[in-house]
């Protein structure tokens, strides 16, 4: 299938890059094989400790190279893409990712076959010989406890989600997204810097009339947190403080209040007990910050919100 003509929409691929050029070179070979052929790649360096990034402008000639001098966290990377881009739809990729040659086409299939789609992603699986899935769908997010669930986590993979389904969610490690859908919604929300960020993103678009869609006939493997580091403090910080916000965000009322009363009284004390059970400081003094965030003028102050304008 040639789909290097116009019949089929240019596809903008968004790498955000920190620290781990080894995987971003991994993933740009098996780019190189894909057998969808109208795409633009975007590579955006955010601020890394070296400059090993700027040998992938002479391995890959065909990529874009963006560098920022700051680090404007995994949404702000992306959206710095995104404003560059031409495609119709935008692909978000981890650098942590290889990719199968076949992939691309049933994502892209799935905008042509549902105008109404909005964003998508495929089965995810991680690495590894055992083939253990990552995601496979999801039904969404608790109202109360802020956790998402992942369809499918950790089984092993025996083809048994290999369909195409309606989601709630989709994963943030690959996700493509209409162009018709970030100038309605707006870009990538940037308020959460690293982790919780596609699902408010998501929650935004089926506000605005959006459909998401899990597409298992699509697969790729994932290595899982090669950036942040799988128990790393700056997760856990992120990872807390993101919980903390995407409830502040997208909670009202009754619903608001009672969410907030089970991370309070239930989930925050028993973050706290596992990391003192364990003698992690480290990841104690995490969580703490990552609540404590919430108090600061930046989290309550709406007027210091980011702009997420396309």
């Amino acid at each position: 299938m040639d789909t290097s003509t116009a019949a089929y929409p240019l596809v903008s691929i968004s790498i955000v890059n920190y620290n781990t050029t080894d995987y971003t070179r991994k993933l740009l070979h098996s780019l190189r094989n894909i057998t969808y052929s109208h795409i633009e790649i975007f590579v955006v360096d955010n601020a890394s400790a070296d400059s090993s990034c700027d040998d992938l402008k002479v391995e890959f000639p065909e990529i874009h190279l963006l560098k920022s001098p700051v680090n404007l966290g995994y949404a702000g990377a992306n959206n710095l893409a995104i404003r560059q881009s031409k495609g119709e739809l935008v692909l978000i990729m981890n650098n942590d990712i290889e990719v199968q040659p076949g992939f691309m086409e049933p994502l892209v299939s799935t905008f042509l076959a549902y105008p109404k789609a909005g964003m998508a992603s495929p089965r995810i699986q991680y690495a590894g010989a055992d083939k253990r899935i990552q995601y496979a769908g999801s039904p969404g997010i608790h109202a109360w406890t802020g956790r998402g669930k992942k369809t499918g986590h950790m089984q092993k993979d025996r083809g048994q989600y290999s369909y195409f389904a309606p989601t709630k969610l989709v994963h943030g490690a690959c996700m493509m997204v209409s162009r018709a859908l970030i100038k309605e919604a707006g870009l990538y929300p940037e308020q959460y810097f690293l982790y919780y960020e596609e699902h408010d993103w998501a929650m935004k678009a089926r506000s605005k009339g959006f459909e998401l869609y899990y597409v298992g006939t699509s697969c790729i493997t994932h290595y899982a947190s090669a950036t942040a580091g799988a128990n790393s403090p700056m997760k856990t910080y992120y990872m807390i403080r993101n919980r903390l916000l995407f409830l502040r965000r997208n909670h009202r009322g009754l619903s608001r209040l009672a969410a907030l009363l089970v991370f309070i009284f239930l989930a925050f004390p028993k973050k706290l007990f596992q990391y003192l059970w364990k003698r992690d400081y480290a990841n104690l003094k995490a969580t703490m910050a990552g609540v404590k965030w919430h108090l600061s003028p930046v989290a309550t102050d709406k007027s210091r919100a980011f702009s997420t304008q396309y």
